[in-house]
């Protein structure tokens, strides 16, 4: 058995590739596959499938494909080979040893070939690396969201292999094949200037120098053309090499560096462009052209065990091809950016043959930051100045600076910088100068002045993650306990200042297992100091950010730690903290500006797991009342969303002991109510299990029952589990209305999930218990729900009696709402004994009552019950016609099972190709989810 993410996305067995059908279906492997071994919440498979606007019924689509892949794994005897698709939780984990995933077999043919001595033998890892790639990655899939990085990730991993096979070649001297290899992929990605690049150094090599100048001449031509820009530095050098008549393989001296060396440190500057002069004092060469430059070098060493960050070293790449560009790398604490700037500043010192200066402006340090006069010294000393020439203010040494730099190719990294007035004074004047900027702020004020071009860095994937650890700890180590390795990378958070502190203790300790750590980084209490040691850690990198926030922000950060759910909008903090949702607003932007909540999307915002951790500690007693307050906003914004959902349907129970929400929103219409219960749905099932867990039972099953509106739009969407969350809860209260309520709708989502006998049981005791309680329409309500079973019973005389005592008791409670339903059903119940007279009578009865607002799938059933008795009376124009009005009405309002209903019945009586089309786009939109 084998797993192929490197093409078309599939299955392969002794008998053949397994038959994985729509392309979400593939989609959902290939999420699953791209992590492997970790369980993947509904959440995240949500986004891979369907990015920002998933269906409603996203959800109960995931899980029957689920269904379906594990079914053809299963047939396929995957147990056998150690594959297992099992739910977790809420999540999803596909065990799947690492040598039946083509792509992890890929990375490991790229490491092997990067430990050989030998270029042939480099050739041979490289092409079976090559050799695994059957077409475009995730091919057959919905590369949007998470799937179109991951793809971008792995395509671009397929390009440097093919830059690092070529480069092979040319150290074999064989560089036909080289420029061969290059060739095909210049082609296809015609904007890649390292491929162009790298072609053109081949053809020159190969003695094809003609053919050379036309291919950059060809891709300066489509640079311009296409993106305004002239051609970076490697293309540029390659050029110049050629017009200068540089040394083919064979001329250059021993040792010696020409274009070929440079391009494999980076990003291919000009043979020779780094020459140095004999150390001594520099003459700036603005004073003295004449003489030869010295390259000064203030850049610390670069940093060990570096891995991944492909992409964003390619984003600083194309950041730093403009025109005196300043490039900024922004992120959390913790997360990498000084790394990656070293990174890329050490990858190809011949880029800046005018040297590479460097300064710590310890923006978040508890030592302060360096004054600007201090920094601009050295720098001006680096460059050659004499001391006693060095301007005493900043605004002249800033000057002078910015004339020495302005004929140089020089690279400025400014690291840790809080804000963009300090970062302003450091710029350098040429033209071809690049600098760098890294900081935990997003500094857009240097964005807006400086037209600073952001290069974002978030968390490692768990595969980097793992790669990481394996740098200090071996591969040895790692291989021994793959599993619990890639555990660990998730408890750290992809944050790679944890994942080195956990290295760090784990080196220092080898009687330890990973495993062990691990268990021991699962219990959040103790997280945060397993992740320190000595005076490094992610608690020290927090609380230098922190301490520069302002104590509102300060205060909305410490409340957010307590939160129970995963995401907040500015409602939810103003109820945290006690304040508005303007307040909560800025201060969101103020933490989201240092990188400690993430904005995922427009109001909507997270925490990093590891930043709860710590906020949580900020303000470790305020907890309980965190919890209580945000427990009471969402009960208050659910009721809120209910009443607009379905204006009457529900009576206002009694609100809980001590209940004082804060910071309600208002919605416009059922579509915004009800999109709020579908977006907030995991966060409020995470609210009430925190409820629970906190023996706050009295809100745990308050905000899981004022979901119903959700609930019956999506009724096989999974709602069980929650809902028996919700009667434990009640049962403990001893709260008989809240009992009785939750078993209604939990025997109801069991009737329509096909639970029948679990269904009865519960539903027979619900309408006494409701009485007990004094809740008529409660017991209207189970009347209803007890009928409906019965009927699939062969009960139906029964479940007419109770079906008819529900209308009773709704119309004597005067409630439109409850008597609607119940008409609904009886009328239903009534045509299944073959009284069609009396189902129109109790049909138009319900119609009469609802407005023309009242729900849009209720008036579908009732206008399709009503055609089905026209039906079953001889009026079949009258019939065809309601059942028409019925899909209609269903499909306008997204309500696919209603519109599958009427027009299969529709389809009984009537062959049109119209009905069938519909009939089929409403099924596969109801088994596809869209």
């Amino acid at each position: 058995m084998e797993f192929r993410l490197l093409g078309t996305v599939s299955v392969d067995t002794r008998t053949g590739p397994l038959p994985l059908g729509p392309a979400k279906r593939r989609s959902l492997l290939a999420a699953l596959l791209l992590s492997a071994n970790t369980p993947v919440p509904v959440a995240r498979l949500t986004d891979s499938l369907w990015g920002e606007e998933p269906p409603p019924r996203a959800r109960g689509v995931i899980q029957g494909h689920v269904s379906r892949l594990r079914a053809l794994l299963t047939g396929a005897e995957a147990q056998a080979y150690g594959v297992e698709l099992v739910t977790l939780g809420d999540a999803y984990v596909l065990r799947v040893p690492e040598t039946l995933l083509d792509y992890q077999r890929f990375e490991e043919l790229l490491m092997l070939a990067r430990q050989q001595r030998s270029a042939a033998d480099t050739v041979r890892m490289l092409d079976d690396a090559l050799s695994l790639w059957q077409g475009p990655a995730l091919g057959g899939t919905f590369t949007e969201g998470p799937l179109q990085a991951a793809a971008h990730t792995l395509e671009e991993s397929r390009l440097a292999t093919v830059e690092e096979l070529a480069r092979a070649y040319a150290d074999l001297g064989e560089h036909h094949r080289a420029a061969s290899v290059l060739r095909a992929e210049a082609v296809a990605h015609p904007m890649r200037e390292s491929l162009a690049a790298a072609l053109i150094l081949a053809l020159y090599r190969a003695g094809r120098q003609s053919e050379a100048l036309d291919w950059f001449h060809r891709t300066r031509r489509l640079l311009a053309d296409e993106l305004g820009i002239d051609p970076g530095h490697e293309l540029a050098d390659a050029y110049a090499l050629i017009l200068r008549g540089g040394p083919r393989p064979g001329a250059a001296p021993a040792g010696g560096t020409d274009a070929a060396g440079a391009s494999r440190a980076g990003t291919g500057p000009a043979e020779g462009a780094g020459t140095t002069a004999p150390p001594g004092p520099r003459v700036p060469a603005a004073h003295n052209p004449s003489a030869a430059p010295h390259p000064t070098d203030l850049l610390p060493r670069a940093p060990r065990g570096f891995h991944g960050r492909n992409a964003e070293l390619a984003a600083l790449t194309r950041a730093a091809a403009g025109e005196a560009p300043v490039c900024l790398v922004t992120g959390p604490a913790g997360v990498g950016k000084t790394s990656l700037a070293l990174q890329w500043a050490h990858h190809n010192p011949a880029a800046f043959p005018d040297g590479r200066l460097f300064a710590d402006l310890r923006g978040f340090s508890e030592t302060g930051e360096p004054a600007l006069i201090d920094v601009l010294r050295e720098f001006l000393l680096a460059l050659g100045v004499a001391p006693r020439r060095v301007p005493e203010s900043v605004s002249a040494a800033a000057a002078l600076f910015r004339s020495l730099t302005d004929r140089r190719r020089l690279l400025v990294v400014l690291d840790n910088a809080r804000d963009s007035a300090t970062v302003r004074a450091l710029l350098p004047g040429g033209t071809d100068c690049v600098t760098l900027v890294t900081s935990r702020n997003r500094l857009e004020g240097l964005i807006a002045s400086d037209a600073a071009r952001p290069v974002p860095l978030g968390i490692l994937e768990p595969q980097d993650g793992t790669a990481l650890l394996a740098g200090v700890l071996g591969e040895e180590r790692i291989l021994a306990e793959p599993v619990a390795a890639r555990r660990l990378a998730e408890l750290c958070g992809g944050l790679p200042l944890a994942l080195r502190v956990t290295a760090a203790r784990l080196a220092g300790r080898p009687q330890w297992t990973l495993a062990g750590l691990a268990d021991e980084l699962a219990d959040e209490r103790g997280r945060l100091t397993f992740l320190d040691v000595d005076d490094t850690g992610v608690s020290a990198a927090l609380r230098l950010t922190v301490q520069q926030l302002p104590a509102d922000a300060v205060r909305q950060l410490a409340r957010l730690g307590h939160h129970p759910g995963g995401h907040f909008d500015p409602y939810t903090c103003a109820a945290l903290a006690g304040t508005d949702p303007a307040a909560a607003a800025a201060a969101l932007e103020r933490l989201g500006s240092a990188h400690l909540v993430t904005e995922t999307a427009p109001g909507r915002w997270v925490l990093h797991d590891l930043v709860r951790l710590y906020a949580r500690g900020l303000d470790p007693a305020s907890g309980a009342e965190a919890l209580v307050d945000v427990l009471d906003h969402y009960i208050a914004t659910a009721l809120a969303a209910a009443d607009t959902a379905e204006p009457g349907g529900e009576p206002c129970f009694v609100l809980p002991e001590g209940y004082r929400p804060a910071a309600v929103r208002d919605f416009a219409d059922r579509a915004a109510a009800m999109h709020w219960l579908a977006t907030e749905r995991d966060d409020l099932a995470r609210a009430a299990v925190a409820a629970r867990g906190a023996g706050l039972h009295d809100r745990a099953w308050r905000i899981i029952l004022l979901q119903w509106p959700q609930v019956v739009w999506r009724v096989r969407d999974s709602w069980a589990p929650l809902l028996e969350l919700a009667l434990d809860s009640a049962r403990a209260k001893q709260d008989l209305y809240a009992e009785s309520r939750v078993l209604n709708l939990l025997g109801w989502v069991l009737t329509e999930e096909g639970r029948t006998a679990e269904a009865l049981t519960l539903l027979e005791r619900s309408p006494g218990l409701a009485q007990q309680a004094g809740d008529r329409l409660g017991e209207a309500t189970a009347l209803i729900n007890l009928a409906v079973v019965q009927a699939g019973q062969g009960e139906l005389d029964r479940a007419l009696e109770g079906c008819g005592r529900a209308v009773v008791l709704a119309r004597e409670e005067e409630d439109r709402h409850t008597e609607m339903l119940a008409l609904q059903h009886l009328a239903r119940l009534q045509l299944s004994a073959h009284r069609p007279g009396d189902a129109l009578g109790s049909a138009r009865t319900a119609l009469a009552l609802g407005p023309e607002h009242e729900e849009a799938a209720r008036r579908s059933l009732l206008l399709a019950v009503s055609g089905e008795a026209r039906l079953a009376l001889g009026e079949e124009d009258e019939g065809i016609l309601l059942l028409d009005r019925a899909a209609e009405e269903a499909e306008r309002a997204g309500y696919d099972e209603g519109a599958v209903r009427a027009l299969e019945a529709l389809l009984r009586v009537s062959a049109r190709a119209e009905y069938r089309t519909r009939h089929a786009l409403a099924l596969r939109r109801l088994t596809d989810g869209g």
